[in-house]
Order: structure tokens, then sequence, then C-alpha cells
């Protein structure tokens, strides 16, 4: 008998996000994301996958079992978020002397998310969602007392399938029998990683595409 023990996990690490430049039709297409921000901002961050079961009868029996998954919700709670980049993900317009009008309907813009999950003995979880919109914040403010108290916000934010074969996020666990050597954060959320290409490139082993 094999007996495996888990590592333990010790924390979440810092927040990474990329937004995308806006295109028409509000395709999305990973040339168009930005400069990666790495934000030490997040309290907890818990995931939910939206997915339905059908089964298939026939001759009388359950023939088979269809899973499907539409989109994966991220509630992430932070401590503050960058008060432009949130009016970005909002798609609020910003006018020139700062004036910022909120709540008409507008495309919100793609953005990338990555978290690293620290676990015990310098093992990590490097994840990237590289299709987010999001879909509600929380701000609530109270008045100030003797002590400190957070007032911290919730981000809910929307991960939806990235490619053709419908996958919602892409990641490395360094605990896994199979990982690979020398992967660094700073490497790996350098830039959202959508393809085995993608991380050949974050870890030097391949070039560079030609722009």
């Amino acid at each position: 008998m094999k007996q495996k023990k888990p590592k333990l996990k010790l924390t979440v690490g810092a927040f990474f996000y990329n937004i995308m430049n806006q295109v028409e039709n509000d395709d999305f297409d990973p040339v168009n994301y930005q400069e990666t921000i790495k934000s030490p901002i997040i309290k907890s961050i818990g995931t939910s996958e939206n997915a339905e079961s059908t089964t298939v009868n026939s001759s009388g029996i359950d023939y088979d079992t269809v899973d499907q998954s539409s989109s994966i919700e991220l509630e992430v709670e932070v401590v503050a978020f960058d008060p432009t980049d949130l009016a970005k993900l909002r798609a609020e317009k910003v006018d020139a002397k700062g004036l910022v009008l909120s709540g008409r309907s507008a495309t919100r813009p793609y953005f990338a998310v990555g978290v690293p999950v620290i676990k015990k003995d310098g093992v990590v979880r490097y994840t990237w969602y590289p299709k987010c919109k999001l879909v509600s914040n929380t701000d609530e403010s109270k008045t100030s007392e003797e002590s400190f108290s957070e007032q911290n916000e919730t981000l809910s934010i929307r991960a939806y399938a990235f490619n053709e074969t419908k996958d919602f996020k892409t990641y490395v666990d360094t605990e896994m029998d199979i990982a690979p050597e020398g992967l660094t954060e700073d490497k790996f959320f350098a830039k959202p990683i959508l393809t085995p290409q993608d991380l050949a490139i974050a870890l030097g082993e391949a070039p560079l595409p030609e722009v």
C-alpha cells in the first residue's frame, strides 16, 4: 500500500492581473494583454464552478452522463484595490479632470487573474485564469474607532473558457510528480500563460514569438 501526505497550504500570495486592450466585438485575443500588475492585497480567495451534469437515457438505462462547465466564479477579498484599474475593470468613463461617470451600460474588458498559493516546505501552486471579467465589487466604509479595523472589499470575478477545448485555467503545482525545474513566481506571472509554448518561453526554453 502506498501512502501520500499532501503538503498543507500556508498562505495565498499576491494578486496578479493583466487588463486587455478592448477590441471590436468584445473579442478575446491574447496579443491584447498589457503589462502584468502585482499587488499584495489578497485576504482570501474562493472559487466555484458553474457546472451541470446531464444524464442520457436509452433502452431503459442510463447510457452516459455528460458534464459541462460554463464558467468559474472567483470571490476575492482584498484589503484595497487600485482605483484607476478598478474603474477600467468596471468600464467607467473617466474625463480629463478625473471625474468618473459610473453606472452606464458598457462592455467590461477581459483581464487575466493570477494567484500563487504557498504550501509547506517551499511548494507552490501557480495559477492563471486567462479570460476573466469583473462581475461586481462590494465597498463598505465605516467610521473610525479607537482601534483600527479592516474595511475590506470583495471582487466577484467570472472566469470563462479561453480556448477551443474549453479550458478555464492553467496552473503548475510544484508538488506534482512532474513539475518544471527553475520555475519562479516572477517567471510564471510575467505574462498570462495559456499554452505549453507560453510556459516554455517563461522558462527560457523557447524563443519569443516574432511580432
